[in-house]
């Protein structure tokens, strides 16, 4: 099934500390009360072996979104910005991956 109507936010975390990964997807969660998300996904990396997978980062978050007006509007929501007030220090590099439908 292809997605339509669909703003995916991907973000990838390296965190400063491996001992914080549980920690730090517990804050995650916090993420799904934001009512403008369509669907999480909170994972660590898969041992999938091979091929041009990056398996370097601890935590990846994959949040769909109806709209971009609606991503906008998470990055603003208090949640959001407590979330990275209060578990960003945790991590030593964060990159993000945003996409709309082709």
């Amino acid at each position: 099934m292809i997605l339509e109507n669909t703003f995916a936010h991907h973000v990838l975390f390296w965190l400063n500390d491996k001992a914080d990964k549980q920690k730090f997807v517990d804050g995650l969660k916090i993420l799904t009360t934001i009512t403008t998300i369509r669907d999480i996904h909170i994972g660590i990396v898969a041992d999938s072996h091979g091929g041009p997978t990056d398996d370097t980062y601890d935590v990846s978050l994959l949040i769909l979104f109806n709209s971009q007006a609606d991503h906008e509007s998470y990055e603003i929501d208090p949640i959001h910005q407590g979330f990275i007030g209060e578990y960003g220090k945790l991590c030593a590099k964060v990159v993000a991956y945003d996409s709309i439908n082709a």
